[in-house]
């Protein structure tokens, strides 16, 4: 159906997902009744697949790579939605909607495909085929807030509750995806094992050019100084957010309410102190710091 078409519908609370759990991961119940399937995604060695924690810098990263994939090439890459550019594999829509996975699955090669899956329930299809995947992390911090308001805005994802209510269930991995804690350390222990470019979107707000820099190796191209800094330049935050292919204003109202809290928000380092308070914030580095004990891996939640 297209977007034209989804604009003229209403969503009722039938639509609201309901969800259910695979190995404890909580997915909407459509995942879930279609996993054989998802689970059996058939990969390519020249697939690209971006995954990620949910709101930690998904759309950017998609944008980037495919500015890079399209030499810098500002009206390619408006030739349509992020989320038909790079479909998003495990998304299973109720009719008569769009499912990335069918969108995925018609798309010719060579492929760049989208996840927010942890790295276990990734179809094992990608290990196999040895595909390259960029792995983007946010600070836990700054991702919940975000997370937070993405569930006011977007219909299909589950309420959030008050902003009290949502760290706990934050904290507790009660949110679609699973646990922050558990996906960020997941991806990080598989990094060293597979074709895996894990980068932070703290190094990208600070330095663009380094981490481009570093996707461009991973991915084997080459392109000009002057093609580099037109990629950083429309893939800046304020640039992004007037770009009606990647900020998601296209989506009906009835899926994603921009009124509430607009899609693409802040995009900033450090936004979690005008959220939390001081016991908030004490109780969360007392779970934070015996749920990353043991760990390598390091976040900066500001810069």
């Amino acid at each position: 159906m297209s977007l034209e078409k989804m604009n003229d519908l209403n969503l009722n609370e039938s639509l609201v997902p309901e969800t259910k759990e695979i190995n404890g991961i909580l997915l909407t119940k459509t995942i879930y009744n279609d996993w054989d399937k998802i689970w059996n995604f058939q990969a390519k060695p020249d697939d690209l697949l971006i995954a990620t924690y949910a709101k930690s810098g998904t759309t950017w990263t998609q944008e980037i790579v495919d500015m890079i994939q399209n030499d810098g090439n500002v009206k390619k890459c408006q030739r349509a939605n992020t989320f038909d550019r790079q479909p998003f594999i495990e998304w299973i829509m109720p009719p008569p909607f769009i499912s990335g996975f069918d969108l995925a699955i018609n798309m010719p090669s060579p492929r760049t495909l989208k996840t927010h899956l942890p790295v276990q329930l990734v179809p094992p299809s990608f290990w196999k085929q040895n595909s390259k995947i960029i792995y983007m992390a946010r600070n836990a911090k700054d991702c919940l807030v975000s997370y937070y308001h993405f569930s006011r805005m977007n219909k299909f994802v589950p309420e959030p509750g008050t902003f009290e209510e949502y760290i706990d269930t934050f904290l507790n991995g009660r949110v679609l995806w699973g646990s922050w804690f558990d996906h960020v350390k997941g991806w990080w222990e598989a990094k060293d094992k597979h074709q895996i470019l894990y980068l932070f979107y703290e190094d990208m707000k600070e330095n663009p050019k380094r981490e481009i820099q570093k996707i461009l190796k991973f991915i084997e191209k080459d392109i000009s100084e002057e093609i580099l800094n037109k990629i950083i330049h429309h893939t800046s935050f304020d640039i992004m957010k007037d770009n009606p292919m990647a900020n998601y204003t296209s989506m009906p109202i009835s899926i994603m309410d921009h009124s509430i809290s607009p899609f693409m928000r802040k995009g900033m380092t450090g936004d979690w102190k005008n959220h939390f308070t001081v016991a908030q914030n004490e109780k969360f580095d007392e779970y934070y710091k015996k749920k990353m004990a043991g760990t390598t891996l390091t976040f900066r939640t500001e810069i």
